[in-house]
């Protein structure tokens, strides 16, 4: 099968793989014409079912791959098909990267120090948590197709991509000093074991020999990796075929020591070691444990004698440990039939520097202890204690991922992923297990605590054992630790590539690109530079537990993955490995989490803030990818059970905050009108309690589906980014935006999370609008909010609102509280002045003292209640007292009244006109004959045709200022149109606009025409004679009276919130309302109008 090449990024949105967008070629010839018009949103099975049987899962670019071009000269590549099975796929590669450098180099040492009881129960917990994780990442690896990807996939995939992206970071960084690990081994052996005279570091003295070795480890360790990494730069292939080379020599090696185990029944090998006291010596430097030996009757004194005393001389003056103590030789391997088991049963844990000592034997203690380091001693290199040892260990069990990381090469994942790992772990379980029994019951217990063999000759402990030689140990370990940094530096750039070219994490893009055949080039880089710092640690003992920490985060998070899904039981949560359960996920979790800080706690919490760091930059920062993930599921699970909690009893007044509902206007652009109701919002809200901002447009869903879409996502959540408002965008289609608005005060929101409050801007050109629907809408959404029991703000001058970048130096925030609907007034200053716009701001409260109220105590009274409410604000009583209604309030009100009057009979008018352009267009249906015959006859009967009075919509602001000039304009073109009509016949009338068609009356029609004409003229004449109405009169007084407190007091403070109001019941005075509220607000810049919503919002109690 061939694919273009760079057509493996296949979409993930798709429910299925391979979902191009060819679908319609399937459908050409087939009889299916019933379902054409969906052909291309909805494939036929059988295509369908040919993609998934056509699909190949690519592996992640390990495979060398052949290039070819076709006759049309498009480069292609042949792959071919996954070809592996359960054993050589997963099995195998488990295998070699669970057994390595811990087992030859520290297993013994770890024995030794712990004892088998301590050592068993550090292999068994982590070979159980490992068994544990390889149960939760096999159900997750058969929970569908496994894409190449491996353990990163699966847990991005799960967990979403903030946790993916951390997690699959940690896993490359504990990858990448895995490989440093191996570096590590592979120096250490090749300088302790191999050639320890290729030191380019030699101590001049005892206290330089661990300095120089730690040099001479990072020398050689940096060339080491230069090779590893140019090896696999220049050919993966090259790694591959030395995988099962590297193997088979780790099989040989773990059968020598079997079979050196069976051979110590039979015949223990010879390695004596040599004991001054109880102390254990290093025996390199000498060949007989004696001090002095007698030939030919001759005494002489040894190359020990020489060690510890300043000459050879029997005389010579000596140590005094040395003097005091003999000297025994005992045997390193005493075999498995030796009862050595019993003194290793138990640990033996001790600082640095502290002497490896035989307890069981004797020994003279001295007092002077100062010169013991100069002497041949064996010392502990490090303290120990059992904690240290867990993180040592641990590396020794990783590698369980092998498996799946392999995924896209085996034949079938979903069958052979579950049972390769866990055969694996449960084989090299027992390999470990058997191991840890073994060694403690073959091996003297010094010699396990000697880490470096310096009591066997500086022979590797475990080569002690092997049979038939330790040399066999020794190649085997060495090329175990090749191999597995090879793999290691194989893996991890893989796995950052895959990480680069998700896009979750922006800084790592560059890292997607790599050679032509898809090899990570840049990602290769960048691992052996990490991987250098791992090797210029130059311990293995100390990298260990760094590794550690990063594998047990990613197996923890496996665990967490299975755990959420299976508990949330999502319906795409069905995997085919059953022997699976939340609690085994859980108890992996715990394990994880538990074996991090027993290991290192301090490395545990740096680990867990770097993986933090990353998950919120992958949030703040990272592309936005839906993937199904369970924690997607989760949060819609805490939801659904947080808004039936919330539906369950109504907000305490304590926990009442507003939850907003913004009604916006769209431009014919589909962006949003007023922007600063978004910045407003947000300092309001400080990011806290819930806001939704919608919009209306007018239409049908059918017509403008798509407009909504787009205000919607483009314009809505555009404009809520731009200002910093986190929320809910919805815009829904209505028939009209009164229809749209109630639909949204009733319906929006959900269950607990509905809003109750209402923020809209002031309708500022409603005096100039064409028609009554913007202040009519307004003055409705005023009655819905109040019947809904909502707050409802109106904020005048949107536009001139501070934006979230503003900082307000100076000013006051000042509060009129006419009348208490709740408290609302109070609140809303202390909310803003959370936000850093307005924390410099002042708080000042006014209240209106009538001509009967103390004013003085009234003070009192409020400044005590301020108190109470915990509100820092000073406080004013400003006194209205009564006042006799002022000629201009008189006159302000008669033109109010005229300015409706008028309005209401050109409504009245202009529906009349309607009505008679309807039935002329309903006559106009009739014949042409019959039309010519009426407009003959009544020429012939001396009628007349009169248009109805025609007032444009333009000259309805003008009726104000010139009533007499608007009424002559209205009747002179209808005499006009008179005059026009009876030259021009019929043939005029065809031609006109429809405002301007007219229609021939008959006697008694024109009677009754000049009745009415004659009604509505004395209806005129009634506008300037009319009296104004004394409720509108003293409205009007209290708005012009109280404008002018507040204008006096508050012209120049930074916001004005007032009490809102309440519309008239009688929706006769609607327009006489509106004229009240811009009166009221005259003269001030940045006014929010506040309306509770008839409950309690704010208490004095705790």
């Amino acid at each position: 099968m061939s694919v273009l090449l760079g057509d493996d990024n296949r979409r993930e949105s798709s429910p299925f793989i391979n979902s191009e967008n060819d679908r319609g070629q399937y459908y050409d010839g087939k009889n299916m014409a019933l379902f054409e018009e969906e052909m291309d949103s909805n494939p036929m099975v059988s295509s369908l079912l040919n993609k998934l049987a056509n699909y190949t899962n690519l592996p992640q670019g390990v495979r060398e791959h052949e290039e070819a071009e076709n006759e049309d000269g498009v480069r292609r590549v042949t792959v071919m098909g996954p070809q592996m099975g359960t054993f050589i796929g997963v099995y195998l590669p488990c295998m070699q990267n669970i057994l390595g450098v811990i087992l030859f180099l520290r297993l013994t040492w770890i024995v030794g120090t712990a004892g088998i009881l301590g050592s068993f129960a550090i292999v068994s917990m982590c070979c159980a948590c490992t068994l544990l994780t390889a149960i939760s990442m096999s159900a997750i690896a058969t929970n569908g197709v496994v894409p190449a990807g491996g353990s990163y996939y699966m847990i991005s995939r799960s967990l979403g991509p903030e946790f993916g992206g951390a997690v699959g970071l940690c896993f490359y960084l504990g990858t990448t000093f895995a490989g440093s690990m191996y570096i590590l081994g592979t120096i250490e052996i090749l300088l302790t074991y191999i050639v320890p005279d290729a030191a380019i570091f030699v101590a001049a003295t005892k206290e330089d020999e661990s300095a120089a070795m730690l040099n001479n480890m990072r020398v050689y360790g940096s060339c080491c990796l230069a090779l590893m990494a140019l090896v696999v730069f220049v050919g993966v292939k090259y790694v591959n075929k030395l995988a099962l080379v590297f193997l088979a020599w780790v099989v040989l090696s773990i059968m020598a020591i079997y079979a050196g185990v069976i051979r110590t029944v039979i015949e223990p090998p010879d390695f004596p070691i040599c004991l001054l006291g109880n102390r254990t010596l290093k025996n390199d430097q000498f060949d007989k444990c004696l001090k002095t030996e007698v030939v030919k009757n001759i005494t002489y004194t040894t190359d020990l004698w020489s060690l510890f005393c300043e000459s050879k001389h029997l005389n010579a003056t000596c140590d005094d440990y040395f003097s005091v103590n003999n000297v025994t030789e005992i045997q390193g391997i005493p075999g498995l039939l030796s009862g050595v088991i019993k003194e290793n049963l138990w640990g033996d844990y001790g600082p640095v520097e502290m002497l490896i000592e035989k307890k069981s034997m004797p020994s003279v203690a001295v007092k002077d202890n100062t010169n013991d380091i100069y002497k041949p001693y064996v010392f502990n290199d490090i303290a120990t204690y059992f904690t240290l040892l867990v993180g040592i260990y641990f590396p020794s069990v990783t590698g369980i991922m092998a498996g799946s990381n392999r995924s896209g090469d085996l034949r079938d994942a979903q069958r052979s992923i579950p049972i390769g790992t866990i055969l694996a772990i449960a084989t090299t379980s027992f390999i470990y297990i058997s191991c840890v029994v073994l060694f403690g019951a073959c091996i003297e217990g010094v010699v396990l605590r000697d880490k470096f063999g310096d009591s066997v000759k500086k022979n590797l402990v475990v080569g002690t054992l092997a049979w038939p030689s330790p040399w066999v140990i020794v190649i085997g370990s060495f090329f175990s630790c090749c191999g597995a940094g090879l793999q290691s530096l194989t893996g991890a750039p893989r796995l950052l590539q895959a990480i680069a070219r998700d896009g979750i994490v922006p800084f790592l893009q560059v890292f997607g690109h790599g050679k032509a055949n898809g090899e990570p080039t840049w990602a290769l880089l960048l691992t052996a530079g990490i991987c250098e710092i791992g090797i210029l640690i130059a311990s293995l003992d100390a990298v260990a537990p760094i590794l550690s920490m990063f594998f047990l985060m990613c197996y923890l998070f496996v665990n967490l993955a299975c755990a959420v899904q299976t508990l949330l039981r999502t319906p795409n949560w069905r995997p085919r490995f059953k022997f699976y359960h939340w609690t085994l996920s859980f108890l992996g979790m715990s394990l994880c989490l538990s074996l991090m800080f027993i290991s290192s706690w301090y490395y545990a919490l740096v680990a867990m803030v770097i993986a933090g760091c990353i998950y919120k930059y992958i949030e703040y920062r990272g592309a936005e990818k839906e993937w199904g993930d369970g924690i997607r599921g989760l949060s819609l699970n805490a939801a659904r059970y947080a808004l039936i909690r919330l539906e369950e009893s109504p907000p305490h007044t304590k926990n009442w905050r507003p939850q907003l509902l913004v009604l916006c206007k769209l431009d014919p652009d589909m962006l949003v009108k007023h922007p600063r109701l978004l910045s407003f919002t947000s300092q309001l809200k400080a990011g806290k309690g819930l806001t939704i901002v919608c919009s209306v447009l007018e239409g049908t869903y059918m017509t403008r589906g798509n407009d909504a879409k787009t205000g919607e996502e483009v314009s809505s959540l555009a404009a809520m980014s731009a200002e910093r408002t986190k929320g809910f965008a919805h815009v829904v289609v209505a028939s009209n935006l009164r229809d749209g608005f109630s639909l949204l005060i009733q319906s929006a929101g959900l269950g607990g999370m509905k809003h109750n409050a209402v923020l809209m801007a002031w309708p500022a050109g409603w005096k100039q609008a064409p028609d009554s629907y913007a202040w009519k809408n307004f003055i409705e959404t005023v009655r819905e909010t109040t019947s809904a029991h909502q707050a409802l703000l109106v904020a005048k001058n949107i536009d001139h609102f501070p934006g979230n970048q503003e900082r307000l130096k100076e000013g006051t925030i000042d509060v009129w509280w006419i009348v208490h609907d709740g408290g609302l007034l109070m609140l809303l200053p202390f909310l803003l002045r959370q936000h850093k716009v307005w924390r410099k701001c002042k708080m000042r409260i006014f209240t209106v003292a009538q001509i009967d109220d103390n004013s003085i105590q009234m003070k009192k009274d409020l400044q005590m209640f301020l108190y109470h409410l915990r509100l820092d604000a000073e406080v004013e009583v400003v006194e209205m007292h009564g006042s006799d209604i002022s000629a201009f309030t008189y006159e302000k009100t008669l033109v109010m009244e005229q300015r409706s009057q008028m309005l209401r009979q050109m409504q009245l008018s202009r529906t009349e006109r309607e009505r008679e352009i309807q039935s002329i267009t309903d006559e106009s249906r009739g014949s042409v004959t019959r039309k010519r015959s009426l407009i003959l006859e009544a020429a012939s009967s001396n009628t007349l045709q009169v248009p109805r009075i025609c007032i444009p919509n333009d000259e309805v602001a003008t009726a104000t200022r010139h009533p007499l000039a608007v009424v002559h304009d209205a009747i002179a073109p209808s005499i006009h149109c008179c005059i026009l009509s009876l030259h021009h016949g019929p043939r005029s009338s065809a031609t006109t606009s429809p405002e301007n068609v007219h229609m021939t009356w008959t006697k008694d029609k024109l009677v009754n025409e000049r009745t009415k004409n004659r009604e509505g003229n004395v209806g005129v004449k009634d506008i300037f004679n009319m009296k104004p109405n004394q409720s509108n009169v003293r409205r009007m007084h209290t708005a012009v009276k109280l404008n002018e407190a507040v204008v006096n007091k508050s012209q120049n403070s930074q916001l004005v919130l007032l009490n809102m109001p309440g519309p008239p019941k009688n929706k006769e005075g609607d327009e006489n309302y509106m004229e009240f509220l811009e009166v009221l607000m005259e003269g001030l810049d940045r006014v929010l109008l506040v309306r509770g919503g008839g409950r309690e919002v704010i208490t004095i109690y705790s």
